[in-house]
């Protein structure tokens, strides 16, 4: 078991995988990515991952390499880590430049892929559920670090976890500007409520997470009804259930909310549909 890193074009290991200090990515957060998971030695839904990383480069008009480069990327580095699952991310930074900036002023963009071996939540977290808070720091505006856009940029991210681990919660429930229910520090999240699996809109400013769409996909399929939804905080007293997803972890049962529990603070009957849905979908991927 092993980590290992594509980067200019060789795999290393960890500890010669160096970027200069002149770097965009490094200094600035100027870069996008992408996260995913092994199923079988092999990427999850990495058509749509790598479909969402062209798009948040283009967004911030960054080039990013040919698909074909970085799927040998990506290959190259999982067969050398040999990892029976791994941890994938895969990352473009605009690249090393004098100190500006100026986008312009960036040589060419560098492509890293980082492989290491997939750790999941303990299985307590799937069994027993976890506890979320709503935080006080804010979703970016999309007219500022448009939350569409993986980047690099991701201090509103960390410090929304810190105000959660802080709390004693497992992760963090960050709202918009107009206190609506957004988004996760890592995850997307989904509630029930009368027998509906909801979930925040798009519009409110929100990643759109490769799991999440998933999960409404595989909800329909067993016969649940799902739509996007505005949803405040005030709301969360009439949830039945809860649960975030997220590409490495899947679909983790929330039975706490503030400290109060959602439900009868045990993961639900339809959260526990949507795990063997999601489950399913794994093993036949």
């Amino acid at each position: 078991m092993a980590t290992k890193v594509h980067i200019d074009g060789r795999v290393v290991p960890p500890e010669e995988a160096t970027v200069s200090i002149f770097d965009r990515g490094f200094l600035y957060g100027d870069s996008v990515y992408e996260v995913t998971r092994t199923v079988r030695g092999r990427p999850l839904e990495l058509g749509p991952h790598l479909d969402r990383l062209e798009r948040s480069a283009e967004t911030i008009a960054l080039s990013v390499p040919p698909r074909a480069e970085v799927i040998r990327a990506i290959d190259e580095t999982l067969a050398a880590a040999g990892n029976a699952e791994s941890y994938v991310r895969i990352m473009v930074t605009r690249g090393s430049g004098p100190i500006s900036l100026d986008p312009a002023t960036a040589e060419r963009p560098r492509l890293i892929v980082l492989v290491k071996v997939m750790e999941l939540p303990p299985a307590k977290a799937y069994s027993d559920g976890v506890a979320v808070c709503i935080v006080g720091v804010q979703r970016n505006l999309r007219r500022a670090v448009d939350p569409r856009v993986k980047s690099g940029n991701y201090l509103n991210n960390v410090l929304a976890l810190a105000e959660a681990k802080k709390a004693g919660a497992y992760e963090a429930l960050m709202c918009d500007f107009q206190g609506r229910l957004a988004e996760g520090s890592t995850s997307n999240f989904f509630f029930v409520r009368e027998g509906e699996l909801l979930t925040p809109a798009l519009e409110v400013g929100i990643l759109e997470g490769i799991t999440r769409q998933r999960v409404m996909e595989l909800g329909r399929k067993v016969g649940l009804p799902v739509r996007e939804a505005e949803l405040e905080p005030a709301d969360v007293a009439s949830f039945a259930e809860a649960l975030l997803t997220s590409s490495v972890r899947g679909v983790v049962p929330v039975v706490t909310i503030d400290g109060s529990p959602v439900g009868g603070g045990v993961p639900g009957p339809l959260t526990r549909r949507v795990m063997a849905a999601y489950a399913a979908y794994l093993e036949a991927a």
